[in-house]
């Protein structure tokens, strides 16, 4: 009983947790036009995912991945990637040649859509947790990151120096591949660690 009704909290305090942070990340980001860049994706899924609560209900798994996703993106808005105070000093500490911050987004951005794809396509499609929904996930996540990553180059080629910060590619030439990698990494291990606990989840869920 008590589980349940934790389960049931837990979309209202990850809610709450997302608000605190948005507001903290709106105040006075490092840049304004990438800071907005950064924090669309959040501004479009939350009011969608708040539309569709009652009638489609996610596992508290994916909320938390969700919300935990969504705060690092407004982690980065707020400060860009490339110069995220904790991931400076991990650079200058350990002799890197770059902040990794965006690197972390790139993971989680293979991560969490990983978790999202495979409780829609559970739900509303026939397919059942085996080879071919893995492939199938992957494949999204991948397809996914590559519209990012189209969508990024649109908006350098359309705003010119501006798009700098948001690019994020700090001099690296294969940037890009390496934060496709990390999305098909992120992919990869959110269905080897999660997918058991997000099946028990959904049996929950879904139960009459």
């Amino acid at each position: 009983m008590g589980a349940r009704v934790t389960a049931r909290r837990l979309p209202l305090l990850l809610l709450l947790l997302v608000l605190a942070m948005l507001l903290w990340s709106a105040i006075q980001p490092k840049d304004r036009f990438t800071w907005w860049l950064e924090v669309a994706p959040v501004l479009i899924a939350l009011p969608l995912m708040i539309a569709t609560a009652r009638r489609f209900p996610l596992t508290p798994l994916l909320y938390a991945a969700v919300a935990a996703h969504m705060i690092i993106l407004m982690v980065g808005g707020h400060y860009t990637y490339a110069e995220m105070p904790l991931f400076n000093w991990l650079r200058d500490a350990f002799g890197l040649a770059r902040n990794h911050y965006d690197r972390v987004g790139h993971l989680a951005q293979g991560f969490v859509p990983a978790l999202a794809a495979r409780e829609i396509l559970l739900r509303k499609t026939p397919l059942k947790p085996g080879a071919w929904l893995f492939v199938l996930v992957t494949c999204v996540c991948l397809a996914i990151s590559a519209a990012y990553e189209l969508i990024e180059w649109g908006v350098a080629e359309a705003s010119g120096d501006e798009a700098v910060a948001f690019l994020a590619t700090q001099g690296d030439p294969w940037d890009t591949q390496k934060d496709m990698a990390l999305a098909l990494l992120g992919s990869i291990l959110a269905q080897l660690a999660l997918a058991r606990l997000q099946d028990r989840q959904l049996a929950r869920l879904i139960r009459p």
